[in-house]
């Protein structure tokens, strides 16, 4: 069945396309200009997030150029002429993005090696069980049970992560100084308001009658979601390489101390 939007319904997901691949790539040249002024041991944390927006923005763009060319414009409505949407580009930027989210938070904390490896370890498999789970209930038909079933078996992972940030990582956090916990508590809280997103965007073609408004609504859903989850994230992470940067002494070439720094330094915005 052809999916038949009007020109205000093709636009919308359409222009929220273009603001996530333009969030993307203003983060990308933030991260890699910022970066500098971060200690040389925290610097991992950046790049990981570099790695993140930019993995995340060439994807876009082939989301882009595929929501282009499943439409065709026709009597002043845009028709989908057989040319499928590939949703399996965002499954593939998911799929190398999580698991990198979720690394750099736990590498700028700069935990034991041990507990750093173990950590990253469990929150990879989770994070790839969790997207790979997804997937089949993604390409279901909306009224297929498969889709909730999925849902279901993708949700397990999921709450599994929760469980690790909320309770082991929150184990580790007792040497981190005051700024660097309420960083990190919002980073936590990010994770479950931004990624609770998602699966509400998934099951939208299960609870909207309508298939032009589900899937529309899901498209920007999706959007807004990859722009809280990445470039926001990545902000926060760069707020606690900041943080334990001063904390180090660390002097930027030709600078000065971070302890030192102005009160218009990223990580004291990033912790108003």
């Amino acid at each position: 069945m052809e999916l038949t939007l009007t020109e205000a319904q093709y636009n919308l997901v359409y222009n929220s396309f273009s603001f996530v691949i333009a969030s993307m790539g203003a983060a990308l040249l933030f991260f890699l200009l910022v970066r500098s002024r971060v200690a040389p041991q925290h610097r991992m944390a950046i790049t990981l997030s570099t790695l993140v927006v930019g993995i995340a923005l060439y994807h876009y763009v082939r989301v882009f150029g595929s929501w282009e060319d499943a439409f065709s414009y026709v009597g002043g409505e845009y028709v989908q002429d057989g040319k499928p949407f590939n949703e399996g580009y965002r499954y593939v930027d998911w799929l190398l993005t999580v698991p990198l989210l979720l690394a750099e938070l736990v590498v700028v904390l700069k935990l034991t090696k041990g507990k750093t490896r173990s950590l990253i370890v469990r929150l990879t498999i989770a994070a790839v069980a969790m997207i790979a789970l997804g997937y089949p209930g993604e390409i279901a038909a909306a009224d297929s049970s498969a889709r909730t079933v999925w849902g279901v078996l993708s949700t397990i992972p999921f709450l599994y992560i929760l469980y690790v940030l909320f309770v082991e990582l929150g184990k580790s956090l007792e040497r981190q100084s005051g700024s660097v916990k309420k960083l990190v508590d919002g980073l936590r809280y990010i994770i479950l308001a931004t990624w609770g997103i998602y699966p509400i965007a998934y099951m939208l073609p299960s609870l909207i009658d309508d298939e032009a408004n589900a899937e529309v609504a899901r498209q920007v859903m999706y959007s807004i979601g990859d722009v809280l989850a990445k470039p926001l994230f990545g902000l926060l992470v760069l707020g606690i390489a900041l943080a334990k940067s001063r904390e180090d002494g660390y002097v930027e070439p030709g600078g000065q101390p971070n302890s030192a720094a102005a009160p218009d330094d990223a990580s004291e915005l990033l912790e108003a």
